[in-house]
């Protein structure tokens, strides 16, 4: 889509005060964007998008009522569906949006950079490529968000209401997700904790080392080894599992 005349007519959908009126001040000050309506639920942004046209649509995803994923489900259905643009602070829900055929998929907070590239995806009429259904996990770096295989992350660090997680390449990436939240989530791709700042992936586990009454696990990678320390309350739980796993062939 080449700038229409006048620039682009974009609506911004999100219940958060604050994060709607930062991505509307953004916006406005893009020269490539002519309009920016506003609103707080994807209620009235789908009575807005029944009333008038927009080329664009800037959409959070966690939303009381009808959230941002059942408002695109809903715009797919239209005869032109515009482009969706998804700006969320939780990026678990990437394969969901992608499947949406969303055209962007951009985390908070929002930088002017990336949102850049985002609005330049809507007028390129191209999309980030999509994941593959629940084995790559959304990461943002440089303002370019990229997919991660599961498979790949040896163990995951907690750092306060982030994680950061480390590949079998020695690469590192720091993700808004509490630790807790993804040990309930990645526990059935065998991620297992072993201390209240770690989690680990059972498959890259080498070794179990015991040395004075302190348990380690070694993950390996191609970068080389890691040594994680277990604390003694998750022990014993991380034998039986392991145990567990090597009679069932891994």
């Amino acid at each position: 889509m080449s700038t229409p005349p006048g620039g682009l007519r974009v609506l911004v959908v999100d219940d958060e005060r604050p994060a709607l009126d930062e991505l509307t001040y953004l916006l406005d000050a893009d020269a490539r964007v002519g309009e920016v309506v506003a609103c707080q639920s994807a209620t009235e942004g789908l009575r807005i998008l029944r009333e008038r046209e927009v080329d664009c649509v800037f959409l959070d995803i966690q939303m009381p009522g009808l959230s941002g994923l059942e408002l695109a489900e809903v715009l797919g259905r239209f005869k032109q569906p515009p482009p969706v643009v998804f700006v969320t602070a939780h990026e678990q829900h990437a394969v969901d949006a992608f499947d949406l055929r969303a055209v962007d998929y951009v985390l908070k907070p929002v930088r002017p950079e990336r949102l850049a590239e985002a609005v330049r995806r809507v007028l390129g009429g191209t999309s980030a490529p999509a994941p593959a259904p629940d084995s790559q996990i959304a990461v943002e770096r440089g303002g370019v968000t990229r997919f991660v295989d599961r498979a790949d992350i040896t163990h995951v660090e907690a750092q306060g209401d982030y994680a950061r997680l480390h590949t079998a390449g020695g690469d590192a990436y720091l993700v808004r997700v509490p630790l807790t939240t993804l040990e309930e989530e990645w526990a059935s791709a065998g991620f297992h904790r072993i201390h209240r700042s770690l989690l680990v992936a059972l498959a890259h586990v080498t070794e179990v080392r015991s040395d004075a009454g302190r348990t380690s696990v070694v993950v390996a990678g191609t970068s080389g080894e890691v040594e994680l320390p277990v604390s003694r309350r998750h022990t014993r739980a991380l034998r039986d599992v392991l145990v567990r796993r090597a009679r069932a062939g891994g």
